[in-house]
């Protein structure tokens, strides 16, 4: 039976996974989930027995089955390049009695760079064969880390442009330089006045607006999108959950069809959703552990089955995570529903116009039967980066600590942990300088990525330490309410 999507608010319209990834975000808001995707179950022993690459070509010829296996090997062959620092591509490494799952060896230095990599090439090859030829200007919000891996993935890609929002004083200086000094003639860069769920909403309205579709469409462009609302962006990172299993099996650590368990930090929810899609097509997945910084609107919700984003917005030095309205965890409500799409949307009207909703406690039984939660405040985050450096010799980054510091403080439950690592130390230097102990006042983002390095006998990846030689390109700050219009001037230069 042929994988068909639609939006998690109507199953009234149908898409082909190209023109899912294509369209971005349905037409009502919703975000396009497939009913059959519980209905394959991958065979572990061919997973065991494969690479990275062979992997890759296995997952997204599963769920995304109406590209042939020849644009799939080439999708592959070209995300999963020389432009990643080891043919592994995520590879797992010891984490004291844990795991460690590497995210950060791509372009970007962030697990972005996973699913960002593949999409544009998804994207092109939908676009000969579903896009009719148009225009495809991608649109995102980025709380700091997709923004820099859409706008290098896309650069210069044929037909496409992409134009990246970020709250503008509330990302890293070395997350801000990398999108700010992107080259490219089809880039555009714009800050906003507000946080992340301001670019966020203001992202939405404009997919959802249809004069602003029906002027660009005009002008032969669609807009589509880079961030996990995307399913093509969701479906590669689906990939790392198998492929660090299998690791597991190949070193020994788990037998072949035993559970293990995943510490996943997540603002936005497409992280750890992308494990739950892993389970739902056979991966052996014991609990995904949701691991929120101080804005744990996510462990609330998992803990009382309340909603609420009616809270205290709070900026923590896990930026990444400064997130309040989780966009993907829709997708979650769906199948928590057993397909409901009415009860989906009337979830989603309640958080628009209330800025809350309460689930069932039929749904909450579903939930707690594979996710489980914590949260760490920046207090405990600089704690676990110091001991884990102190204690293991390993250095992570200030949204890995949040996972780290939430797994150290659950019992175990006997079966292998893997705690995702999703950026590399040095995006956030001035913070995790901070936690070994470094008074780092005065001393500016590249001052802490040198004395970083000094200090662990640790290398900074060259794509972020060359960052301080290279030309700011991207200047402009706006307020929410100007963002269509910066949108369709983007689209008028990109495409003239």
């Amino acid at each position: 039976m042929e994988t068909l999507y639609h939006s998690t608010r109507s199953n009234t319209e149908t898409y082909t996974s190209k023109r899912a990834i294509l369209t971005g975000i349905a037409p009502d808001g919703g975000l396009f989930v497939s009913d059959q995707i519980s209905r394959t179950s991958l065979d572990l022993t061919v997973v065991c027995g494969n690479d990275y690459h062979a992997n890759a070509r296995l997952v997204l010829g599963t769920l995304l089955p109406d590209y042939t296996p020849d644009e799939i090997a080439s999708c592959v062959e070209g995300a999963y390049g020389s432009q990643w620092d080891t043919h592994a591509i995520t590879p797992l490494t010891p984490l004291g009695n844990d795991w460690l799952l590497e995210l950060y060896h791509g372009p970007t230095c962030a697990f972005k760079d996973v699913a960002l990599q593949m999409l544009p090439r998804l994207m092109s090859a939908a676009r000969h064969t579903a896009g009719g030829g148009r225009n495809v200007m991608i649109l995102t919000a980025t709380s700091g880390d997709t923004g820099k891996a859409a706008l290098d993935g896309f650069a210069d890609v044929e037909g496409t442009g992409v134009t990246v929002f970020y709250p503008d004083g509330k990302v890293s200086d070395v997350q801000r330089l990398q999108m700010v000094t992107q080259r490219g003639g089809n880039v555009a860069v714009c800050g906003i006045r507000g946080n992340f769920d301001d670019a966020q909403t203001g992202v939405k309205k404009i997919f959802s607006d249809p004069e602003v579709a029906a002027r660009l469409l005009a002008n032969n462009t669609v807009l589509s999108s880079a961030n996990s609302i995307n399913v093509g962006r969701l479906v590669p990172q689906v990939t790392y959950y198998f492929d660090a299993y299998a690791q597991l099996v190949r070193a020994g650590a788990v037998a072949q069809g035993d559970p293990i368990d995943f510490c996943v930090p997540t603002g936005n929810f497409g992280d750890v959703l992308a494990g739950f899609y892993a389970k739902q097509i056979g991966l052996p997945v014991g609990k995904l552990i949701v691991a929120s910084n101080a804005n744990n609107v996510l462990t609330d919700f998992i803990t009382t089955g309340t909603y609420d984003r009616r809270r205290p917005f709070h900026k923590t030095i896990s930026p990444s995570m400064d997130i309040l309205v989780s966009s993907n965890l829709e997708r979650l409500l769906y199948y928590l529903s057993g397909g409901d799409c009415e009860l989906v949307a009337a979830y989603m009207r309640d958080l628009s116009q209330t800025g809350a909703y309460t689930v069932s406690s039929d749904m909450m039984e579903k939930l707690r039967q594979t996710f489980d939660c914590g949260f760490a405040d920046d207090d405990a985050t600089r704690r676990t980066i110091h001991t884990t450096w102190d204690e293991l010799g390993v250095l992570i980054d200030t949204h890995t600590a949040v996972g780290k510091a939430v797994v150290d403080a659950r019992a175990s439950e006997g079966r292998p942990r893997v705690c995702l690592s999703t950026a590399s130390p040095y995006k956030f230097s001035s913070d995790v300088l901070a936690a070994l102990g470094a008074n780092t006042q005065g001393m500016d983002g590249f001052a802490c990525m040198d004395e970083l390095a000094r200090r662990t006998g640790t290398v900074a990846p060259a794509q972020l330490s060359g960052l301080r030689d290279a030309a700011e390109l991207h200047t402009d700050v706006c307020d929410q309410d100007k963002m269509c219009a910066f949108v369709e001037s983007a689209c008028a230069r990109v495409f003239s």
